[in-house]
């Protein structure tokens, strides 16, 4: 039976297309090319042939170019480039806080509240636009063949990486594709726990009910959420919010703060998943204004990209990096850290 799959994973959500086909029993021998472009509506012979040339096909786990022959029950998966956007984007001088730079590669610090990717009324003032201040007469970041390899929400800060050759973009999206770069968040959610570690695994798909959040689903009832792994670790406890470490086995959209929120505890001051209540502590105005005035001090979901590590794309080399908290993140921190429920009417 055929049946293809196109996914988007947050971490490649405009940056990588990634399809997954398996052909039918009953096909005649046919070269991959053409059986995919006839089957892959929208997406045209040549662009396929790109992507064979950059060796993002696979049949059975193993790269194919594009004159292959396909056989009954062969397992194809692809992973494409994003086609090129028909806007320019300008640059623009916004200051960007670089981590490490070579001649491959470039991993950033972005501060939460920046667009990643324009789009959807914001086709200024994003993370794209200041890249292409930083690259100007060096690189040109209109050129779909460098530039982002994943992206992370606009009220997420943290590390990102940026392929500055086709090599190297080619390579890291096939790191990303395999899951195999290592990448850790820290979060302050709701609630406190009795473990220090766990695993939730839960597949999402957007709700039906709001089509701008995502859900926890039954494959059962909805065969066409994605698999999401996420497993996650105490870091501190405070009463009634706790900082956690969260590492991601798969990247799905909005991953961690479904996640949590599905185990009862969302990401503090995240509105959309409703972290941006009074969900724990006293019933006091005392305490009630403590929260808002927390709220008030980190107002967007607390939720950084700490770590990262990949395989240099020309080296082979492992790297590792690690980003400190943005200002709003650290303020709220060290405000549970010296947080006196005496004061706010406890006991």
């Amino acid at each position: 039976m055929y049946d293809l799959d196109k996914e988007l994973d947050i971490e490649q959500q405009e940056v990588w297309e990634r399809w997954r086909c398996e052909v039918d029993k009953g096909q005649t021998p046919q070269r991959i090319d053409k059986y995919l472009a006839e089957h892959m509506t929208g997406t045209s012979r040549s662009r396929i042939q790109s992507a064979a040339d950059a060796g993002n096909i696979w049949v059975n786990g193993k790269a194919v170019s594009s004159n292959y022959k396909i056989k009954p029950l062969d397992i194809i998966q692809v992973l494409l480039d994003h086609e090129p956007h028909d806007y320019t984007i300008h640059p623009e001088d916004i200051p960007l806080e670089v981590v490490y730079e070579d001649d491959d590669v470039l991993v950033i610090n972005k501060p939460a509240g920046m667009v990643v990717h324009p789009g959807h009324g914001n086709y200024e003032h994003t993370l794209l636009n200041a890249l292409a201040w930083y690259f100007r007469d060096k690189l040109d970041i209109n050129d779909p063949n460098i530039g982002l390899v994943h992206r992370i929400d606009k009220d997420t800060s943290g590390l990102l990486l940026i392929a500055k050759t086709p090599e190297a973009k080619t390579n890291l999206g096939h790191q990303f594709f395999e899951h195999s770069t290592e990448r850790t968040y820290n979060a302050l959610v709701w609630g406190t726990f009795t473990e220090d570690s766990g695993t939730i695994e839960g597949a999402l798909a957007r709700d039906t009910r709001d089509r701008t959040i995502y859900r926890v689903w039954d494959l059962e009832e909805n065969p066409n959420a994605k698999e999401a792994i996420t497993h996650w670790r105490v870091l501190e406890r405070y009463p009634y919010v706790t900082l956690v470490e969260c590492r991601l086995e798969t990247g799905r959209t909005h991953q961690i703060r479904v996640h949590m929120k599905s185990i009862g505890h969302p990401l503090f001051a995240d509105e959309k998943y409703g972290g941006m209540e009074v969900l724990k502590g006293l019933p006091t105005q005392k305490y009630k204004q403590y929260i808002h005035n927390c709220f008030a001090l980190c107002p967007r979901q607390v939720l950084h990209a700490k770590t990262l590590g990949f395989k240099h794309p020309r080296t082979g080399e492992m790297m590792h990096f690690d980003s400190e908290w943005a200002e709003d993140m650290l303020n709220l921190i060290n405000k549970w850290r010296n947080y006196e429920p005496n004061t706010l009417g406890g006991r």
